[in-house]
């Protein structure tokens, strides 16, 4: 058995950026994006300052959350414990990139598909080293066979004090770092001063300054930038399934109090609205792709260790029992919906909670790793569905109005707490620099508009409701705001999480 990783000797490094450019010329890689690249900190103060270079590539974790993430079997472990990649199963999800606690994947331009360093696996194969150890003018880089107790390598990581990158991730990783140093390996502990960097641009949503700079003991003078993964799309998504989960909800709700023969508002409307946003949160995702051609990959190529094919399954399931929901209404068979029930709030629940599981495979971003995720978005399901059953009143006439209003009610309530609890909690660095940029920092906007807009204002609404009867139509000013608070929380919570730099 081989399993092979790399040494990077950082005493020897001298920063001369041939193992990019090798590495580049090896893989055609494509400009403004890297497989390989080298990092340069500065320490000290004038005139007792020193610059200090560090190596930056994909880790080729023995853990690695990448491959569980990836819906299509395009990243894989290789059978000497390399993660390779294929570009014919990628679908461009970009999963694969939250996943990665290391910055090391980016999406090739010209294919777009996910690309990373291989370890030179073609090179390998013929009996070669990688480009970047050829090259190397100072040897600081080598192959470490970690199997072989007497390779080189092996030996000078099993017997020296050597570092990893990330190792509270707990991902294994098998590029070790000697005499390098802790703020080079850890982008919270150096900052990038207000001139900017002279040879590199940072990416300007993609704030290097720490909330916190007590820990800062070092500048960034060279390293590059990564674009933000998720954005506008997952946000959206979010909420459009929260509103189809959460009206289906609000549905079976009225259906438990014996209102099942109520057609408009119960058997027909709700699951044609149902299946409209869950068409649209279909549309959002195939759209998110970068490969959006290859979407059935999920179905054709899936697995099953990833929350995106899971996920997949279970909007799938969601349709048929909603389209069911919807035929009983069509045929007048009230008796059935009460068969239909148990699966369909249960399919609702599902379609609203799953996103928990597939940000919780997102190892990068410390953020979405909250236990407190999947209690949010079943409770913002539940507000989705009474704000859409307020602007639904509107229209038509709702039979026991007053349970979705307090249904409604106790999703803003349930989800301002626990907005509030995530918000004022402690956690790790990386949380709490994500948690900076979202109330105080690049995405405070958006998040005070959610939680004021979206959550304040549509809970004193209901509450002035159901103590003085208020117009149904200020009722759907409440539905408005919540459904408007939602996305804008959601979109500072998806860009936040994706603030904090990794390398």
């Amino acid at each position: 058995m081989t399993r092979l990783g790399f040494l990077l000797d950082s005493d020897s490094c001298i920063g001369c950026h041939a193992c990019t450019v090798a590495c580049k010329s090896e893989h055609d890689v494509a400009l403004g994006v890297n497989r390989t690249w080298v990092k340069y900190i500065e320490t000290g103060t004038f005139p007792n300052v020193s610059r200090h270079f560090s190596v930056m590539r994909c880790n080729h974790c023995d853990d690695a959350p990448c491959i569980s993430i990836c819906p299509t079997n395009a990243l894989f472990r290789a059978d000497n414990g390399v993660v390779d990649f294929d570009d014919d199963n990628c679908i461009g999800c970009k999963g694969c990139m939250n996943a990665c606690p290391y910055d090391a994947i980016y999406i090739n331009p010209e294919t777009n598909t996910a690309n990373k360093c291989n370890f030179c696996n073609h090179r390998i194969a013929d009996g070669l080293e990688p480009s970047c150890v050829t090259v190397c003018p100072t040897q600081a880089i080598k192959v470490a066979d970690l199997d072989d107790p007497l390779n080189q390598a092996t030996k000078i990581i099993a017997r020296e004090d050597v570092a990893v990158r990330s190792p509270e991730q707990g991902t294994n990783p098998k590029v070790y770092y000697r005499g390098a140093s802790q703020a080079s390996l850890n982008p919270l502990r150096t900052a990038i001063a207000n001139d900017g960097m002279i040879w590199a641009d940072t990416t300007p949503n993609h704030p290097t300054v720490p909330s916190d700079t007590s820990g800062v003991v070092a500048r960034t003078t060279y390293t590059t930038s990564h674009q933000m993964t998720w954005t506008t799309k997952v946000s959206a998504y979010l909420v459009t399934k929260a509103i189809s989960a959460g009206v289906m909800a609000m549905a079976g709700l009225l259906v438990l109090l014996g209102h099942g023969d109520a057609r408009a508002a119960v058997s027909v409307t709700p699951p044609l609205i149902a299946g409209f946003f869950l068409a649209l949160t279909g549309v959002l995702l195939i759209a998110d792709l970068k490969q959006p051609g290859r979407f059935y990959y999920l179905i054709t190529r899936g697995s099953w260790d990833s929350w995106l094919v899971k996920g997949a399954y279970v909007l799938a399931a969601f349709a048929v029992v909603t389209a069911l929901w919807c035929l009983a209404g069509i045929t007048a068979t009230p008796a059935a919906l009460n068969v239909l029930l148990v699966p369909v709030v249960l399919c609702a629940a599902a379609t609203a909670g799953y996103t928990a599981f597939l940000f919780g495979q997102c190892e990068g971003r410390d953020l979405w790793q909250t236990p407190l995720l999947l209690p949010t978005l079943l409770a913002q399901a539940v507000t989705a569905g009474g704000a859409t059953y307020a602007l639904l009143d509107l229209f038509i006439a709702v039979p026991a109005a007053d349970a979705y209003r307090w249904a409604f009610l106790g999703g803003v309530l349930a989800s301002a707490a626990l907005i509030a609890i995530e918000a004022t909690a402690t956690g790790t660095p990386h949380v709490e620099a994500a948690v900076h940029q979202m109330i105080k920092g690049a995405y405070r906007q958006r998040f005070w508009f959610g939680v004021l807009g979206g959550l304040v204002a549509p809970a004193c609404i209901l509450v002035l409701e159901l103590v003085f009867d208020l117009p149904t139509a200020v009722l759907g000013v409440a539905g408005a705001a919540a459904l408007a608070g939602m996305w804008s929380y959601e979109d500072s919570f998806v860009r936040a999480g994706q603030a904090v730099p990794l390398s």
